[in-house]
C-alpha cells in the first residue's frame, strides 16, 4: 500500500524549521503533498526567498518521510510564502502588537507592543553585564558568560545594546544576518546563542551617531520585535557608564539583575562603583561582580597581577556581594574574542573553567530562590 498523506503530515509534525523551532506543519510551511507510488514530494513555503537554510529543511523533511514504510524517493520542492502568510505567522508567534498599542513603557510596555521579558510569568532571567568604563573587557564577559550557560544546556539570547561600540557578533563568530518577516526579526545564533546586535545592521566601521531618543528606540525593538521565544536566559552587554541606554533597559526590564565588571586595578574598581549606584537609583538589584584581567601567567609558571589586586573584591564588598568570578588573561581568550571562538567552548583552559562555574553559580546558587541582595538595595 502507498504511504498517505496524513501519515506523512504526522511524519512532519516533529520537524521543526531551524530557525523558528516550531513545527513546520504548525506554521503552516507545508504546501502540498504528492504521493505516486513509491515516490513522495513535499512541498514547502519558506518564510522568506533565499532563506539561508534551505538545505538544512531539506535534510530534515527527506529524513523525516523516509523513514515511512513504502516511501524509496522524496523530493522536495520550495515556495515562498505570500505577504498574508507571513503576517498571520508573526501574529500567532507574537500576538497582534494593536492589542497593547498606547499602553505605558513604565508598566513593562514599549511603545505598541509587549516587552515579553517584563511580563508577571515570563520565565526569562534577565541579566545586565555592565561596567563604569570602557577597557575592562565587559563584552568578552557578555560573550563567554553566555555560551558557558548554553553549555549547560540552558537556552540563551544575548542583547549588543553598546551601540557605539558594538562586538558581540564578532566575539560570537555569528556572521548570518537576522532574517526578517513581516517586521519581526529572527535572531542568527551561534554556539548555542542567539543575538540581535547594531553590528548586523550598519557597516563595522561606520559610526553610529544618535542621540537618546533614537537610541531608546533602537532599544525597545530589540526587545520588541525580536523573536526571542522565551530564552532561559536574556544577557544584555551594556555600553560603558550610566547613560540614556542603561537608563531606558531598567525601564524596559525591571526584574533584570545586574553584574558589574571591573579590574584589579582601583581606579577601575572606582569607575565601576558607579555602575552598582546606578542601578540601585533605577531600583536594579545588583547580583554580584567580577573581576577580569586579574592576573596573568607566563612561560615561566608564574603569576603576574599586572593591572594590580584586590579591587574586585573590594567592591564585592563595598556592594555587600559576592566576587563571582576572577578572570585570567590568557592569549587564547583574546584570540577567541577576535575570531569567534570564545574561550568558555574549551572548558579545560583556565579561563574556560573559570566561565563554567560562573555559569554554574549564576544558574544555581543565584537562582531566584537564593538570589544575593545588594546593600545597595536596602540602604
Amino acid at each position: 500500500m502507498s504511504v498517505t498523506e496524513p501519515q506523512i503530515l504526522e511524519a512532519l509534525q516533529p520537524v521543526e524549521d531551524p530557525e523558528l523551532h516550531r513545527s513546520i506543519v504548525d506554521l503552516g510551511m507545508v504546501r502540498e503533498i504528492t504521493v505516486n507510488d513509491s515516490s513522495v514530494t513535499v512541498g514547502i513555503d519558506l518564510t522568506v526567498p533565499g532563506c539561508p537554510l534551505k538545505a538544512e529543511i531539506t535534510d530534515r523533511v527527506t529524513s523525516a518521510v523516509s523513514a515511512l514504510d513504502g516511501v524509496q524517493n522524496v523530493g522536495v520542492e520550495f515556495g515562498v510564502m505570500s505577504d498574508e502568510q507571513r503576517e498571520q505567522l508573526r501574529i500567532s508567534l507574537q500576538g497582534d502588537p494593536s492589542a497593547t498599542a498606547g499602553t505605558n513603557p513604565a508598566h513593562g510596555h514599549a511603545q505598541g507592543r509587549e516587552i515579553p521579558f517584563a511580563k508577571p510569568d515570563s520565565k526569562t532571567r534577565v541579566i545586565l553585564v555592565a561596567s563604569g568604563k570602557g577597557g575592562v573587557g565587559k563584552s568578552s564577559v557578555t560573550a563567554n558568560l553566555a555560551v558557558a550557560l548554553s553549555m549547560r544546556g540552558k537556552s540563551v539570547a544575548v542583547v549588543d545594546s553598546d551601540v557605539w561600540g558594538f562586538s558581540i557578533p564578532r566575539m560570537l563568530g555569528t556572521d548570518q544576518e537576522p532574517v526578517i518577516i513581516d517586521e519581526m526579526i529572527i535572531p542568527p545564533a551561534n554556539h548555542g546563542v542567539k543575538c540581535i546586535s547594531m553590528g548586523f545592521f550598519v557597516d563595522e566601521t561606520e559610526p553610529v551617531i544618535w542621540r537618546g531618543p533614537m537610541l531608546h528606540k533602537a532599544l525597545e525593538q530589540f526587545l520588541t520585535d525580536v523573536f526571542w521565544d522565551e530564552p532561559d536566559y536574556l544577557v544584555v552587554d551594556l555600553p560603558p557608564g550610566t547613560g540614556d541606554i542603561a537608563l531606558s533597559l531598567a525601564q524596559f526590564l525591571p526584574t533584570a539583575e545586574l553584574l558589574v565588571v571591573t579590574t584589579p586595578q582601583p581606579a577601575a574598581q572606582t569607575v565601576a562603583q558607579r555602575a552598582a549606584f546606578m542601578a540601585h537609583k533605577v531600583k536594579i538589584s545588583v547580583a554580584g561582580v567580577i573581576e577580569n584581567m586579574s592576573h596573568f601567567t607566563g612561560d615561566d609558571g608564574k603569576r603576574y597581577e599586572l593591572f594590580g589586586s584586590g579591587g574586585g573584591q573590594k567592591l564585592a564588598d563595598d556592594l555587600d556581594v559576592e566576587l563571582l568570578a576572577q578572570i585570567p588573561m590568557s592569549v587564547p581568550l583574546r584570540e577567541g574574542s577576535d575570531t569567534g571562538n570564545p574561550i568558555a567552548l574549551d572548558i579545560d583552559s583556565p579561563a574556560g573553567q573559570v566561565f563554567a562555574n560562573l555559569a554554574e553559580k549564576v544558574d544555581v546558587e543565584m537562582a531566584p530562590k537564593k538570589r544575593f541582595r545588594s546593600a545597595l538595595a536596602v540602604s
